[in-house]
């Protein structure tokens, strides 16, 4: 009964750590999210970015942006950021993140990097390949796709699924709004008739008051 306890805690045990060296894989990748994000609209993208290796630090982090209009950083301290556009079109195509001399990501840590940009492109998903360099000059290209089978590569590119794009509250704001001035000149026009109508019967009425006191008197 000991020998079996013992062998399902040891499986119990090997399969736990299978699992958290799977996590812990997984979120050694660079990354990006953006809560919300949807098609066509503004966001801020985070990307996440840790270090891998044991003996050295980041120091430069690089993301190709898909042709956005409009893409800016955040500032951090020990860091300075560049946004690369395109000649003519003026579109960001990629952002830079370089730290100063002496500052890293070291070993066992991990850095944010936030871009506030868009409109984001009109569909499903978009991916940011990213370079990340390392201070003993090794760099590591994020810029693998899923397999056919979907299954996850060694480098993935950081990917961002977007939700379809909602109908702007300002427009049901101007329709709201439209549809009030709509009420409002109707309600006014229904009261300037009802009010000429009225001063259309006074008259009548008193014209009618007149003509009999002046009967009244004659006889």
């Amino acid at each position: 009964m000991t020998t079996l306890i013992s062998r399902a805690l040891l499986t119990v045990g090997a399969t736990g750590g299978v699992l958290l060296l799977g996590t812990g894989l997984a979120s050694a990748h660079v990354s990006v999210s953006a809560p919300g994000a949807e098609q066509g609209g503004y966001t801020v993208l985070t990307f996440k970015v840790p270090t891998e290796s044991e003996t050295a630090g980041t120091t430069k982090l690089t993301v190709a942006l898909p042709n956005l209009a409009s893409a800016r950083t955040e500032p951090m301290p020990g860091w300075t950021s560049q946004v690369t556009k395109d000649a003519a079109s003026g579109e960001a195509t990629s952002v830079t993140w370089t730290a100063d001399p002496g500052v890293s990501v070291g070993p066992g840590q991990f850095q944010q990097f936030l871009l506030s940009t868009g409109p984001l492109p009109e569909q499903d998903e978009v991916s940011f390949a990213a370079t990340q360099t390392y201070s003993d000059g090794q760099v590591v290209n994020w810029d693998q796709q899923p397999g056919p089978d979907g299954s996850e590569p060694d480098k993935p590119a950081p990917a961002l699924a977007l939700a379809p794009a909602s109908e702007s509250e300002d427009g049901h704001g101007a329709a709201t709004a439209s549809a009030a001035i709509s009420d409002d000149d109707g309600v006014d026009t229904t009261a300037r008739w009802l009010g000429g109508i009225g001063l259309v019967l006074g008259a009548l009425g008193a014209a009618l008051g007149v003509g009999a006191t002046v009967r009244g008197r004659r006889s």
